[in-house]
């Protein structure tokens, strides 16, 4: 199977980010908590000061879908706002850094995610 060319995963997280910055809006959180709080799901990457390994497995928990999707299903369950403004702004952090061209690590190397080497095209 052949890979799809990475700006296309990059525009697929730009089209994302710029949907969760929609839902955001809709349901009457300011927009500039996205930018306030984008630096806290990048806390985790500190694993890297244990070593390699630690910091592999931090960074990748914290840029999964999987956790902010858990958020917003909360909210679609029980009407809970700050699942929605915890999972959108989680969803916004990872679309925003994958859009970037950041991806999930891999274990050779901070600079080594899942497409490529972050810096080539």
């Amino acid at each position: 199977m052949k890979k799809l060319p990475i700006w296309f995963e990059r525009a697929e997280n730009l089209a994302i980010a710029v949907a969760v910055t929609v839902g955001f809006v809709h349901l009457h959180f300011s927009w500039w908590w996205l930018l306030a709080l984008f630096p806290v799901f990048d806390v985790p990457a500190a694993g890297y000061l244990v070593n390699e390994r630690v910091g592999v497995i931090c960074y990748n928990l914290t840029h999964t879908y999987v956790a902010p999707a858990a958020l917003l299903l909360g909210y679609v369950l029980t009407s809970a706002g700050w699942c929605a403004f915890a999972g959108l702004l989680w969803s916004f952090h990872i679309a925003f850094d994958r859009a970037l061209g950041y991806g999930l690590k891999s274990a050779s190397g901070f600079q080594d995610i899942r497409l490529s080497r972050i810096g080539e095209s």
